[in-house]
């Protein structure tokens, strides 16, 4: 069979388009008190005397092994880069005011559906453009790496791939951290197929649903509008490749690459492949999990241990045309 996917966009308006979001007075009520340290601006305000009290401050920043710190910092401070970085990058987030209230509310939503949830102790700082580790979480210390949220055009992200740069940006800081909390909650299935896969991912992504309501569709996967309506407008014709491929049952980790991971664009092996956006394993994962939770009651916490493959069968997914 030769895939014939569709190069045109149906109206993203209707594709992406949804109610605006009110917060439920259930969830809107729950008392949450986030508190942002700013290591950037302190670090970046700070003279040589005033690193004793930054230490105390944030201890998690001082190396475990046998380093003398205060000459550690002192080269920090003189590295004309980093402090380049710092500097641009309190004046893309010079309150954090925005920031903070998404998190409080990505919060809210968390606790509601897990309660045992605790607030983490929210840092913010630079990481010489880490764009791997944006955000990191130990000990309940939600680390942001600020810098790699500057804008998808800016100075500090010539080189780095355009699919990559296109999410870095501050629009997209409360989903990458939604994303952090919703992997914590999904068990890994250690079975490898394709299908298991894509449902491991489809479970984070429906967790992302509810907890970041209020931002779009497109931001939870990482896509832009006009990714997202391609995969609406696709979804038949991807679900048919990959059926007719006998893709879902295989254990090929060449997969992965071509569905699953970051990319320019999915690879079929076909005409029109840069027409299309990446992760397309991910959205469809995603799909199968929304068709599932519509057919069947069952808790979060029983959807995060399910089986894929059982899953699979009683979501009865069904791709849209």
């Amino acid at each position: 069979m030769k895939y014939k996917l569709l190069v045109f966009f149906i109206s993203i308006g209707v594709l992406s388009c949804t109610k605006e979001y009110t917060t439920p007075d259930e969830i809107k009520n729950i008392p949450i008190d986030v508190k942002v340290k700013r290591f950037d601006k302190d670090f970046y305000n700070a003279s040589e005397a005033d690193f004793e009290s930054i230490k105390e401050k944030y201890p998690y920043f001082i190396p475990r092994k046998n380093v003398d710190v205060d000459s550690l910092w002192r080269g920090k401070k003189l590295d004309t880069l980093e402090q380049e970085l710092l500097e641009e990058s309190i004046k893309i987030f010079p309150d954090f005011n925005v920031e903070t209230e998404e998190l409080k509310l990505l919060f809210q939503h968390i606790k509601h559906y897990f309660p045992e949830f605790e607030v983490p102790e929210v840092v913010t700082s630079t990481s010489m453009v880490s764009y791997r580790d944006k955000v990191l979480l130990q000990n309940n210390i939600l680390l942001i790496a600020i810098d790699t949220y500057l804008g998808k055009d800016h100075k500090f992200y010539e080189g780095i791939p355009k699919y990559v740069s296109e999410n870095l940006t501050k629009e997209q800081l409360v989903s990458d951290v939604a994303s952090v909390y919703a992997k914590q909650y999904v068990n890994k299935n250690n079975q490898r197929t394709f299908l298991n896969q894509m449902i491991y991912f489809g479970k984070q992504l429906y967790l992302k649903d509810l907890f970041m309501p209020f931002k779009t569709e497109s931001s939870r996967i990482g896509y832009s509008e006009d990714q997202l309506a391609w995969a609406k407008a696709n979804e038949s014709e991807i679900w048919s490749y990959f059926i007719e491929k006998n893709l879902l049952f295989s254990t090929d980790t060449a997969l992965s690459n071509r569905f699953i991971a970051p990319a320019p664009f999915s690879k079929f092996y076909l005409e029109l492949d840069s027409e299309s956006p990446g992760m397309l394993g991910k959205y469809i994962g995603w799909q199968i999990v929304r068709s599932f939770m519509k057919k069947n009651d069952v808790s979060l916490r029983e959807l995060a241990v399910m089986d894929g493959k059982e899953l699979f069968d009683k979501s009865k997914y069904k791709p849209s045309k």
